[in-house]
């Protein structure tokens, strides 16, 4: 469970993560390895909504966290998303790699993301289009599904940059 980590960089003004963020320590510079996933159930993708206070920004992001010594990224994302969601998924592709230097709260970032597109694991309970509150150890935060055609179009800041282009990319392939 590596997301809390996250959270404090990609955090909404919901619940008890805000909080969280504004009374953290300064974070530690280091490159971190992570691995996110799309998650597209019925034309929709699951996001992460947040908000940079500096920036006056709402954006979104994929689900996902650091990966773990020993574990494969793909591993990592399948883990997190039951974790914090509750939805068991199946990861069925590889948006790739990037290299993510970013500025969240006024604090500089970076990290390698592993980028994946995910369903939901077939046979598992129906799962509602309807906004997820997603746990995160203490820290709680809103999961959107967002229509796939307006990401696409961007008309929501998705982050990591240029996401909403592979996705693209990967929607022409199919």
């Amino acid at each position: 469970m590596r997301t809390a980590r996250m959270l404090r960089r990609w955090t909404s003004r919901c619940g008890r993560s805000d909080r969280m963020a504004e009374h953290a320590a300064p974070r530690e510079r280091r490159l971190r390895v992570i691995a996110i996933a799309v998650l597209v159930h019925c034309d929709h993708v699951l996001l992460a909504e947040g908000y940079d206070h500096v920036k006056q920004e709402r954006f979104y992001r994929p689900l996902g966290g650091e990966v773990e010594f020993g574990e494969r990224a793909a591993e990592t994302v399948a883990r997190e998303l039951r974790e914090e969601t509750g939805i068991a998924v199946e990861v069925t592709d590889s948006l790739g790699a990037v290299e993510n230097l970013f500025t969240y709260q006024g604090q500089p970032g970076h990290e390698v993301v592993f980028e994946y597109v995910a369903r939901v694991r077939p046979g598992g309970p129906e799962v509602a289009l309807t906004p997820i509150e997603a746990v995160e150890g203490e820290a709680r935060f809103v999961a959107r599904w967002l229509p796939l055609a307006e990401v696409l179009a961007g008309a929501h800041r998705v982050y990591p940059d240029a996401l909403p282009e592979r996705l693209a990319e990967w929607v022409n392939r199919l």
